[in-house]
């Protein structure tokens, strides 16, 4: 006879400043994701919002804000657009792997340069090569690293310009992080790249959904995922469309950035 499911307990985070809309406060609330049902609990609760940080998942619970919201692109349904069949052609020569979830040094040092240039000043920006190895390696679900690389010379691997933490949900897939050469002009959109990728990734694997954790509505940052249609939104009465209109009222980026 196996051992009953456990409910989780929760527990609510402190208010500290919101690093997405300014003069804000965020608090989370988060259970510990561990023992042998670590995977389903995680299943269970990305359907409902959470996004996992190593060992624990969390859901943004803001007092008097409803500005993040989780969004999950529809794999099946998805079709590039004349800018986005652009950047799957600029970098169709590089090769992607999919390798165990294990810190390397190269991974550290490509994440090193892709925060001093898009988040200097940022949450993550104090992290050291331990950190990175736990934000990695500590992961109680089905974990991997994609990496992408330029096409190998003279021998050698090719240059690591791109990675991302995956985990394959029982519905899909959930980019918790990635990070990529931003800091040079050779590779213009990779991070819409692997977006891209993953969404391919997860219809050819039967999968429905690629998670992107939050839009947060208001945030510049954010804007580029309400680029990948169509798109669901989750709210008080489940997951439904995003609608165009929607998107619209949200600060645009250029669709190279």
């Amino acid at each position: 006879m196996t051992a009953p499911f456990r409910f989780p307990r929760f527990f609510v985070t402190s208010p500290s400043p919101c690093p997405y809309l300014p003069g804000r406060q965020e608090r989370k609330v988060f259970t510990e994701l561990n023992g042998p049902h670590a995977a389903e609990l995680n299943d269970a609760l990305g359907r409902i919002g959470f996004r996992r940080s190593q060992g624990v998942a969390y859901r943004p619970s803001c007092a008097g804000c409803a500005a993040c919201v989780s969004v999950r692109v529809v794999a099946r349904d998805w079709i590039a657009n004349a800018t986005q069949r652009k950047l799957m052609r600029r970098h169709a020569d590089l090769e992607v792997t999919a390798c165990r979830p294990w810190a390397t040094d190269e991974q550290y040092r490509l994440l090193r340069r892709y925060l001093a240039s898009r988040h200097p000043g940022g949450g993550m920006a104090g992290m050291d090569e331990d950190d990175y190895a736990d934000m990695i390696e500590h992961s109680p679900v089905n974990s991997f690293v994609l990496e992408y690389r330029e096409p190998a010379q003279g021998g050698r691997r090719g240059r690591l310009v791109g990675a991302c933490l995956t985990d394959r949900q029982a519905d899909g897939l959930s980019m918790i992080y990635s990070f990529f050469a931003a800091d040079e002009g050779r590779r213009p959109g990779l991070g819409n790249f692997i977006i891209m990728d993953h969404i391919t990734r997860a219809r050819d694997a039967g999968l429905p959904y690629v998670y992107l954790g939050y839009w947060v509505k208001g945030s510049e940052r954010m804007a580029y995922k309400t680029r990948y249609r169509p798109m669901e939104v989750l709210g008080a009465a489940g997951w439904r469309p995003l609608s165009e209109t929607e998107s619209q009222l949200e600060p645009r980026r250029r669709e190279l950035a």
